[in-house]
């Protein structure tokens, strides 16, 4: 459907610019006018003010949200409404996707429609742990609280993905090099050689020929590799987003060695940082079950809270439905039955959510440990092999010229 901009004067006498979706702009006028307004202006958004939505492209970083969070947190602890606090965030907000997500928010609360509602029709740049915790916030009284733990929340997920970020450098530039050596090797070095190997008119070695053969497919059909490779990427996508396929990648992130240890360490601290942030917001542990299910990257581990949830519905404490997953390790439901024992779940859960975020980071830096002198032993060998197999005709003729002269 068709979004227009306009300018009304709202019920309470204020004038509003926002957006709304309508099939036409007198239809648009009609359903202003029935809310109350007086409207001045519906007009086609222009070229530079529509929204284009690309999934990929401008999304809110944790960075975004974090600062996003702590202003809204010092705006409204100041005593401004929440309409008058979008309005302000509107003009310092940098990303422009989270800036149009604010504009069209502060139109539908100046609407009448609560915070929680207006982010809720945005889900793709506001999460529903998000929208359930401002939802929960302005029922308490405590909207600005929330922002303040979600602040938090997100501030955690940046300095996680930084220092993952940081220890993949080393690793990401050995890949690259990996494959420029590659690919100068097949393109440049091997058919030097292939026009000696030619004019010899001799029989090459099994490892040669294929050699040749790949280097010279490789010069003509490049591009086909590139095709290939884009396509094997987008497709393991895809299937990845089906249920089959994020049960097939679930199951073999947790079977593969060392990689298990951290995917079970990384579902520990989201669970437990998720449920230590909603139960504090208010909100029930069912309802903080709901949600955190539902964040949970790993399919086994989202479907073993759900699992857990539904015996905590049976009347079981959380601590026992969590160890009869069979995923989590001790630790986990211990430290949550002595929270559930001592009244402190909350805190028992963010205990254990700061203890496997370090975890996680220590975790990630031995992988990547492991994995650097594994990528150099591996080029090393690759270019041992290429070497090996250009100089193997070379080296057998040598020794037939020898026995020929002996």
């Amino acid at each position: 459907m068709p979004e227009y901009i306009y300018t009304a004067l709202n019920t309470t006498g204020k004038r509003v610019s926002a957006t709304i979706e309508a099939a036409s702009p007198e239809l648009a006028r009609h359903s202003l006018r029935e809310e109350g307004y007086t409207v001045f202006e519906v007009r086609a958004p222009a070229l530079m003010e529509k929204s284009f939505d690309i999934p990929f492209l401008g999304k809110p970083k944790a960075k975004d949200m974090a600062i996003f969070c702590r202003q809204m947190s010092s705006i409204l602890r100041a005593g401004v409404p929440v309409a008058t606090a979008l309005e302000m965030m509107e003009q310092q907000v940098d990303n422009k996707q989270l800036r149009h997500a604010v504009f069209e928010m502060k139109g539908d609360v100046e609407k009448g429609d609560t915070l929680a509602a207006a982010m809720g029709r945005r889900k793709r740049i506001f999460p529903s742990m998000l929208v359930s915790m401002v939802a929960a916030g302005e029922e308490s009284g405590n909207l600005e609280d929330v922002f303040i733990q979600m602040e938090i929340y997100f501030e955690k997920a940046r300095k996680t993905r930084s220092s993952v970020a940081k220890t993949m450098i080393y690793p990401c530039i050995l890949l690259v090099v990996m494959v420029i050596v590659l690919i100068v090797m097949m393109t440049s070095i091997v058919p030097m050689f292939t026009e000696t190997f030619e004019s010899m008119n001799a029989e090459l070695p099994k490892i040669t020929q294929i050699v040749v053969d790949f280097s010279g497919w490789m010069g003509h059909w490049w591009w086909l590799l590139i095709i290939i490779f884009a396509a094997l990427v987008a497709a393991l996508i895809l299937f990845g987003r089906t249920s089959r396929g994020r049960h097939v990648f679930g199951y073999i992130s947790r079977k593969t060695p060392v990689v298990k240890k951290l995917v079970t360490r990384g579902a520990c601290a989201s669970l437990c940082r998720m449920l230590s942030l909603l139960l504090a917001s208010g909100l029930t542990l069912l309802e903080s079950m709901d949600l955190a299910a539902a964040n949970m990257a790993n399919i086994y581990f989202e479907e073993a809270v759900r699992a857990a949830r539904a015996q905590v519905v049976e009347g079981w404490s959380l601590n026992v439905s969590l160890r009869d997953t069979g995923l989590f390790p001790p630790l986990v439901y211990n430290m949550i039955a002595v929270g559930e024992s001592s009244g402190d779940l909350q805190g028992s859960a963010e205990k254990l959510a700061d203890f496997y975020d370090q975890e996680v980071s220590d975790q990630t830096a031995k992988l990547l440990a492991l994995l650097e002198p594994f990528m150099i032993l591996f080029m090393a060998g690759l270019v041992i092999l290429i070497v090996f197999a250009i100089y193997l005709p070379m080296l057998n003729m040598t020794h037939a010229y020898d026995q020929y002269l002996n």
